[in-house]
């Protein structure tokens, strides 16, 4: 009875079986050259029917964001882990961005240099497979993708904490491109440096959107510091680099591609922190089922009372929820405006379509600048 109750030694748990271990590994094998034989398929697939649809091989032609879209939410629907949702997005994501490419990789514009966010979320959207185009302004992202010399260009539109990107609402004024796809990403931001401690910093060079949105931790750490303004965060980490006694505001990948220490992780002032981004690209979707449509609009008479209410009221009147509203100047006469304004749902919907068509009635400027699958986590 002694010997029955007598306590166990605590340890660790004893090791698997070495045979149990093997068979382990050998049903793991076995999946793998399962999986491995099913992703040569889908790309066989894939490419058939990238031939199939379009006999001239334009990759921009049989690339579908709104396809994408749809595959990314079945894959999260029979979900049931143990993998996480994020990883199976991800993965998906990369599969379709390497059957894509088989024929020619697609090229994808964006805010260089190296390093940026807006790199970042290049690779959340399209994956690893495609040819991101690293450009200095805005501006030549969009006219990159104007002249054909980019598929797709990936531009930011608003932060969480500090609103608007104003420069990209205006490129839309003068530009044909569409809005195909959105990107929202979480932005951590790190103080990044050749420097070795914080007092040994003289000043902080960002992206203004990165310096307003770590304004308070740079008050409290960096009081003295002062705060210049580049074209982008990786620019600013160029200047680290370069500079003694500059820091940069960025993010984590830019110390690896600059070769600086991370001073500080999380330095930005809120926690929810996010970015969302635009793909844009030369033409109108297809509906996905789960879609958002901007429109670019401005009322005929913006000085009678209530104009902006007249404008609107089709879309309260057919019950379209209306997520955001900008407006800026028109840039055609003095104090004249116009509005950005994001809705749910395509616009080829039944119910959009007839709001949008009473809404044409009653502007002075109208345009559909997308209707495009919302973002997939």
């Amino acid at each position: 009875m002694a010997a029955r109750n007598a306590k166990k030694p605590v340890g660790r748990k004893p090791a698997a079986p070495v045979s149990s271990l093997e068979g382990l590994r050998a049903q793991i094998d076995a999946v793998d050259e399962q999986l491995h034989a099913l992703l040569n398929e889908r790309a066989r697939l894939a490419q058939r029917a990238g031939i199939s649809k379009h006999a001239d091989g334009h990759t921009v032609d049989f690339y579908r964001p709104e396809r994408e879209a749809e595959v990314l939410r079945r894959a999260l629907a029979r979900n049931h882990g143990p993998l996480r949702n994020e990883e199976i997005v991800r993965l998906f994501r990369e599969i379709m961005s390497a059957c894509l490419a088989q024929e020619e990789p697609l090229k994808v514009a964006f805010l260089g240099p190296e390093g940026t966010f807006t790199q970042t979320a290049v690779l959340r959207h399209f994956g690893h497979s495609v040819r991101a185009l690293a450009l200095s302004t805005v501006d030549e992202v969009f006219q990159e993708v104007e002249a054909g010399s980019a598929d797709f260009g990936v531009v930011a539109i608003e932060n969480s904490s500090e609103g608007t990107i104003t420069n990209t609402l205006d490129r839309f004024l003068a530009s044909p491109l569409r809005i195909c796809g959105e990107v929202e990403l979480r932005i951590h931001h790190c103080l990044l440096g050749k420097v070795d401690a914080l007092p040994r910093v003289l000043r902080v060079c960002s992206h203004s959107q990165a310096l307003a949105q770590c304004r308070g931790w740079l008050t409290e750490h960096l009081p003295e510091a002062e705060r210049i303004a580049v074209s982008s965060n990786a620019e600013g980490a160029r200047r680290a680099r370069d500079e003694q006694g500059t820091a940069a505001i960025a993010g984590e990948t830019a110390a690896e591609v600059y070769g600086l220490n991370v001073l500080a992780r999380d330095i930005e002032d809120r926690t929810d922190n996010s970015t969302r981004f635009l793909v844009i690209g030369a033409k109108l979707l297809r509906p996905s089922g789960a879609d958002r449509t901007t429109l670019l609009l401005s009322a005929r008479d913006t000085k009678s009372p209530g104009a902006l209410h007249h404008l609107l009221e089709p879309l309260a009147r057919s019950g379209i929820s209306m997520t955001r509203i900008e407006s800026r100047p028109s840039r055609r006469k003095k104090w004249e405006y116009v509005f950005f304004i994001d809705i749910e749902g395509h616009a080829e919907d039944p119910k959009v379509r007839k709001a949008l068509a009473a809404l044409e009635q009653r502007a002075s400027l109208f345009r559909v600048l997308g209707s495009y699958p919302r973002a997939v986590l």
